[in-house]
């Protein structure tokens, strides 16, 4: 069995993106020195969640990508010997933007990108107003430790996302995320019940593909929001391997079984019962 070490590095972040950045590739050299080899970030890691309101200031925070960020990023990915997975915000064109993510071969080599497809619209989480839905498809990144496929936060409460990763050759999936409680409800309980819709819907992913999945979040408290971290990874079989805090910064090691599909999809061959002469109604938005 092929394991690999990848890192999830789950930050709180500031209004300072020189300090978020900085940060970061600190944590990165910290991953990378004990054996990390891929790194997984966090959704737009390099300034706060800004989609908490519309404000046009924040269009200033997008960037072209290939650009200066992902170009550091390969520097850091070739001298450390990793591969490394970066949600950034990008600008395409005057007026056109994405909730993108780069990934970064361990030689340094850009490999491409990954524009979210599911644009969330909700009080707190006004990303519409900032991000085109992506429009280069479901994708998986042949990296040099393993077949990556990327998804993006509200691209988590998709089964047909997942699927059509999987069924590219994706080992892995990833989701850089950021989601969190809202600090004007004090009821414990519905807390819970969110974090574990989320991990719920996500650790489904992988029983149903047979992959595993590592789900990346931010912590810390920013414009009313409480960011609840609690990233995992789950096994091919969505058994939870490894789970970080609610409230504590982390950069957690763990190593993931990426050629377990075969054995998983033996024992539970989904894939070969698949019944895809019987889904043409997916497609619709509805049924009526």
């Amino acid at each position: 069995m092929k394991n690999v070490s990848f890192a999830l590095i789950q930050l709180s972040c500031s209004s300072n993106v020189s300090e978020n950045w900085q940060k970061t590739l600190s944590s990165i050299r910290d991953a990378a020195s004990k054996g990390a080899q891929v790194i997984c970030l966090q959704e737009l890691f390099k300034s706060v969640y800004f989609c908490y309101e519309e404000k046009q200031d924040f269009f200033a925070l997008a960037e072209a990508i290939p650009g200066p960020s992902t170009d550091e990023l390969g520097a850091l990915a070739a001298e450390l010997n990793v591969v490394i997975v970066a949600s950034l915000f990008e600008k395409r064109a005057a007026g056109l933007y994405h909730n993108t993510t780069a990934v970064i071969d361990a030689d340094g080599k850009y490999l491409g990108k990954y524009r979210k497809m599911h644009i969330p619209d909700d009080p707190g989480y006004y990303e519409k107003y900032y991000f085109t839905p992506g429009d280069l498809g479901y994708q998986v990144f042949n990296t040099k430790f393993a077949k990556i496929g990327v998804l993006i936060c509200w691209d988590q409460w998709y089964p047909e996302a997942a699927r059509l990763t999987a069924l590219q050759g994706a080992e892995v999936l990833v989701y850089p995320t950021a989601i969190g409680w809202d600090l004007e409800e004090k009821d414990g309980e519905i807390n819970r019940e969110q974090y574990q819709a989320w991990q719920t819907i996500q650790r489904s992913h992988s029983v149903a593909n047979g992959v595993p999945v590592v789900s990346v979040n931010r912590v810390g408290t920013e414009n009313g929001q409480q960011f609840w971290g609690g990233s995992f990874v789950s096994n091919a079989f969505g058994r939870v391997i490894f789970q970080a805090s609610h409230d504590q910064e982390e950069i957690a090691l763990v190593d993931v079984n990426v050629d377990s599909s075969e054995y998983y999809r033996r024992t539970w061959p989904f894939f070969r019962d698949r019944r895809i002469d019987s889904y043409q109604g997916i497609t619709e938005r509805f049924l009526d």
